[in-house]
Parts: C-alpha cells; structure tokens; sequence
C-alpha cells in the first residue's frame, strides 16, 4: 500500500506503507542513531511528533519487549528508507511492522531520508501529515492546515497514579513526565527505593513521600506548556536535593528564574559530543530534544553551567550556587547508547547523603512525638477557651 508523508512547505514524499493504515498530524523530526530504533520507538519524549532515522536500514533486529523504554509507543508516525520485513535476531519477538499496527502507528519507507533531513536542517522542524489515504493533495494540504500541534504531550504520557519500585536505601520520588524505563533501572542498580508520581504531583503531596531526593524526568514539548512543575519545583528547590533530566533540565531553569527557546532542528541521536567545564572531559550523550535553555537567561540567576554541546555550544547541564540541585539536557540513563554519563545518579546519591550530613533531622519517632504534642497542647488551648466562654 502506497503512503504519503506532506511538509508545512508543501514537500510530498511518496512510499510504502507499513504498520498501520491511518492518517496522523505531527511535527517531523530526524534521529541520527544507527540502533535503537525501538528505544526511539518506546521513548514518551517522541509524543506528538514523525520521527525519520537517517540511518538507512530499520527493523533488522526485531523487536524486543525487555528493551522497551515505556509500556507502549507514542510517536505519531515512522519514516525509514528501508524497512527490513524478516528481522535476523534470536532476541526478536516479533517484527517493527507489527508493533506499529498493533498500536495504531503509521510508517512510511522507500523515500529518500537524507533530502528529508537535508531539509529539516535548513528549514527547522515542520508540521506534517502521514497518510496511506487517498485524499487528493489539496485536501491534506487543508487537513494539515487546519490541524494544531498538540500542547498537552506530558498528561498524554505520564502516569496517572503512584507507584514504587522498592529499595532499601534512599527514597526518590521520580516525577514522571515522560520517564523512560532507563531512569528506574539505574536508581534500582544503587538500591534506591523509588516512588514514581504523576506530572501534576504539588510540592505538598511529594513532600508527604518524605523523599531523600527529587528527581525531574525527561519528558516531550515545550517546558512552559507545563507551568504547575515550575511551581512545584520552586516549592521544593532548598528543602530537597534535586536532579533534572532533559525536560526536568529545562522545568529546572525555568524556576530559578532562567529561560527557555525552541532549536532549529533539535538533538536526537545517540553521539551528541558534551563538555563538562569543570575536569574540560568530553562526554558522548544520547539526546532527544526540541528546546534549549537560553544562555543569557542564566546570567543573573543562581545557576551555574556545568555542561556545553561541543557541536553548538548551547547549554547542557546546570547546577544551583545555593542549594542541592543540578540537571542535564542529555540522557545519562542512554539504553543503547553510549554509558559514559551514568556516574550523573552516584553523583545525586552523594548530593543526599552529604545534603543529610549538612542538614541533620530529629528521627522520625522524635517528630511525630513533637507533632502530637503540639496537637495536645492547642486542643488543650481550644477546650479552655471554650470553658471560659462558657
């Protein structure tokens, strides 16, 4: 079956269609990965958007459910230049095709994908539709048009509930935002007790967790689409240590005053060169995002850049001057991809315990004990006071 992808500047690529039939609107993006299709695939960052690999052979390994970086994909739509049918790979459950119909995703392979990336270089992402549909070019042309880039990709993804992935040393509570799989699995490898929470989770509610430490997910879209974590950040920022991952990077900055823009064309690939400014290593990152963290907008807050893109010096990673917190535009959590970043959660673990050491806490039974009796005492107060009127 024949399917058609359509630019915002009225590019029509013309292909093959597999996965599933269907018509779906979102913003084109490239990854430059050479594996990892089904991370890409699995990743909630992708929410809203067509993703093309520029790499040129896709599905070749199967897919594999234990790789999965979510419980299902949620890209708006696939763009390959070959996509292999019969994968070669005793790992494979079954084939890309097939996870693309089963939830309901478009793909399209036999066109040329480097013109494609070519053009969303020069040009900056665009709006595009992905059809197998027989519609005539002027009714895509008005279905796109007249459909909006959605706004609302982190309550899309996030859970809706609260959940744990038990440890026995220190509890983080994971803000999912769009948490990938990767993200658990490394707090799980240091025994962390995680408890994972919904997007709009308060300040109040996390608190009442009683967390060692706070971590903010990555996550897709725009930052100031999500304004209630920019409040709740604020509500914790000083009180609990802190660490940011893409998304959470960019929610991080935005409150302690910095802001964000949107790239050209984005990161997302798996050897995105980053310098740390402190030791001048250089670290290879996986990465997946459309915005960035203005560089101007950092002078004059509390924010130090610790982390530069080596390719065009925007921002990747911050750290707080005041209080225990710091975040990163990179995945450090990168499954496949490059590990060289992973040392980031035994760097936020020492943040707690040093935090602890600097800040030490009557235990537990002391403070509900403090609690009760200040509860005693003002009902106390309350049942003279009524007396007295009496």
């Amino acid at each position: 079956m024949q399917a058609r992808l359509l630019l915002e500047d009225g590019t029509l690529f013309t292909g093959k269609s597999f996965g599933s039939e269907g018509e779906s609107v979102g913003e084109v993006v490239f990854n430059t990965g050479i594996t990892g299709y089904q991370e890409v695939l699995s990743d909630p960052s992708y929410c809203g958007q067509i993703v093309t690999m520029t790499y040129p052979l896709v599905g070749n390994y199967g897919v594999i459910r234990d790789d999965f970086e979510s419980v299902r994909p949620f890209i708006h739509g696939f763009v390959v230049r070959e996509h292999e049918e019969i994968p070669s790979n005793w790992r494979a459950q079954y084939t890309l095709g097939s996870l693309l119909k089963e939830y309901g995703i478009v793909g399209i392979s036999g066109i040329d994908t480097r013109m494609l990336t070519r053009k969303i270089r020069h040009h900056g992402v665009m709006k595009s539709l992905l059809t197998t549909s027989n519609k005539s070019v002027a009714e895509l042309t008005e279905i796109l048009r007249g459909t909006s880039l959605m706004t609302d990709q982190v309550s899309r993804v996030s859970t809706k509930s609260v959940y744990g992935a038990p440890g026995h040393k220190e509890r983080i509570v994971l803000v999912d935002y769009g948490a990938k799989s990767g993200i658990i699995r490394d707090l799980s490898k240091r025994d962390c007790d995680v408890v994972v929470v919904p997007q709009d989770a308060t300040a109040e509610q996390i608190r009442r967790l009683a967390p060692d430490g706070v971590l903010l997910s990555n996550g897709p879209g725009d930052p100031k689409d999500v304004p209630h974590a920019v409040e709740m950040i604020k509500g914790l920022l000083g009180d609990i240590p802190l660490f940011g991952i893409c998304l959470g990077h960019q929610l991080f900055a935005l409150a302690c005053g910095a802001d964000t823009d949107k790239l050209k064309f984005g990161h997302r690939g798996g050897n995105h060169p980053v310098k740390d400014l402190a030791s001048g290593r250089c670290y290879i990152t996986s990465q997946n995002h459309g915005y960035t963290v203005k560089e101007d907008s950092v002078n004059g807050t509390d924010l130090e850049v610790t982390h530069i893109n080596n390719n065009d010096r925007t921002i990747e990673g911050l750290k707080h001057k005041k209080y225990p917190a710091f975040s990163v535009q990179y995945h450090p959590e990168a499954a496949p991809g490059p590990f060289d970043s992973s040392y980031l959660f035994d760097d936020f673990i020492s943040l707690i315990r040093q935090h602890k050491l600097d800040n030490p806490q009557q235990p537990r039974q002391a403070q509900m004990l403090a609690q009760w009796k200040a509860s005693t005492a003002s009902t106390s107060v309350k049942e003279e006071l009524h007396y007295a009127k009496k």
